[in-house]
């Protein structure tokens, strides 16, 4: 058998491809083989060894994971997977089969090079094959900025690192965290999930590490907190930039040394947890303040997904849009409804600025209150980014003529009211019922929020 080790070898069914690519390498001085099956790859292995493979995951017959399997069996590599359809379980089983690296279609010419220089440098880790993947996740997007984020689950979601999640409220970043759970050696354990913002912070100890009974009035029994019931599997900690400063060092030490002890005893529990966590706060800022550990922070952040928000993923908003709309009308039992081509044009220009929760949650009120089975603009409302704001001033401006006609008093502060009721509402259902944030949110403080809900209570203004 010759080995031809400088020999790139490139399959893909797609002969312009093959073409723009294999001339690229030969301008770096490289040798190029093309092939264009997972078929003719394997009957070319029977004399012939590649110093690199690069290949199309999809492809007519055997597909590229198949070769990725079959060439770490042998081994013989590295290989580098290519595809225009960029999903997490693809990327995260492409890794597992063994691959070194992923290019997802259309890339850069430059980028590839680079890629096939540097794994033709490194020595690759053999990795046990992988079957095609099964795994559907509710993940979705084919925008660059998520396609990175997909590429970067699959190349971390095998390792035990742990891995902190930035972005907006609403971006998805506990399905990114379900994603690498799923997607890890741990996904036959326990997936916890902990909004640390969510629970008072005398309690917050309670849950993480559990309680025997007696360590506090009320405890009656013994408790298991979040870290017993993750064992062995993944704990997500969301919205880690709330955790109070005592509670952050207590997290630490077990980060540090995997052991803790419940609240009021005494017996050593060892842990085997994964840690994800998230937060939509730029933790450098609030380390900077005080707010937040650096050691504790430099734990969490061994690796760092950032997920974009939707105004930077428009490309994104009509196949997710599609998606949640029928997912809706299938969770309710509802007739499936679909968008019209100038609905859809009309909700891509709209910005969203509580991102893809937003976006669900519209498409969740038009599949129950849309009138036919076609949506069209008009069932939308103000949707464009041009037209949310003269929108609504517009119908203020209508109610404002009507009540001065027919002789209303008190016309600006029912007015205003409504608007603070309207404003408050909105933005504890964008952050979950979190005061603090929809306070932030709004530029309001905390206790000014707390007082116009009191007030919103006790008096129903009449909307303008």
């Amino acid at each position: 058998m010759t080995e031809p080790r400088s020999e790139i070898w490139i399959a893909d069914d797609d002969r312009g491809v093959r073409f723009v690519l294999a001339e690229a390498l030969r301008d770096a001085g490289l040798l190029v083989r093309e092939f264009g099956s997972g078929e003719d790859v394997r009957a070319a292995l029977r004399d012939a060894r590649p110093a690199l493979l690069l290949t199309d995951v999809r492809m007519p017959g055997e597909g590229g994971l198949a070769l990725v399997a079959t060439l770490k069996a042998q081994d013989i590599g590295p290989v580098i997977v290519m595809s225009a359809f960029t999903d997490v379980a693809t990327t995260a089983a492409a890794y597992r089969a063994g691959a070194v690296d992923y290019l997802a279609k259309p890339f850069d010419l430059d980028q590839a090079v680079a890629a096939v220089q540097r794994a033709l440098a490194d020595v690759p880790i053999a990795q046990a094959p992988a079957p095609e993947p099964t795994t559907t996740h509710a993940l979705l997007g084919e925008s660059p900025a998520m396609r990175e984020v997909f590429r970067l689950i699959g190349r971390v979601a095998a390792s035990d690192l742990n891995v902190l999640i930035t972005g907006e409220t609403g971006t998805g970043k506990e399905l990114v965290a379900r994603a690498l759970h799923d997607e890890s050696a741990r996904r036959d354990k326990a997936f916890v999930a902990l909004n640390t913002a969510a629970i008072p912070s005398e309690l917050l100890e309670s849950e993480l590490f559990g309680h025997e009974a007696g360590a506090f009035t009320g405890a009656t029994r013994r408790h298991a907190g979040r870290f017993e019931q993750a064992e062995g599997g993944t704990l997500f900690l969301d919205e880690i930039g709330d955790m109070p400063l005592a509670l952050q060092t207590r997290l630490l030490r077990v980060l540090a040394g995997g052991e803790f002890y419940r609240v009021g005893g005494r017996e050593l529990i060892r842990g085997n947890v994964r840690i994800i966590a998230a937060t939509h706060q730029d933790l450098d800022t609030r380390v900077a303040a005080g707010q937040f550990r650096a050691d504790l922070k430099h734990r969490l952040d061994v690796v760092r997904i950032e997920l974009p928000p939707l105004r930077e993923r428009r490309s994104d908003i009509t196949l997710l849009a599609q998606h949640f709309l029928a997912s809706a009308a299938k969770e309710l039992k509802l007739p499936p409804k679909r968008f019209s081509r100038a609905a859809l044009k009309a909700i891509a220009q709209r910005d969203f600025p509580g991102n893809v929760r937003e976006l669900e949650n519209l498409c969740r009120r038009l599949a129950v209150i849309a009138p036919g089975v076609e949506i069209l603009p008009a069932d939308l409302g103000a949707t464009t980014s041009t037209s949310t704001a003269s929108g609504w001033t517009e119908a203020l401006r209508e109610w404002a003529v009507q009540a001065l006609a027919d002789g209303e008093v008190d016309i600006h502060n029912r007015a205003r009211e409504a608007l603070d009721q309207t404003l408050l509402q909105v933005a504890l259902e964008t952050h979950e019922g979190h005061r603090q944030h929809a306070a932030a949110a709004l530029g309001v403080g905390r206790n000014t929020l707390t007082r116009k809900l009191g007030a919103s209570r006790t008096r129903r203004p009449s909307k303008p």
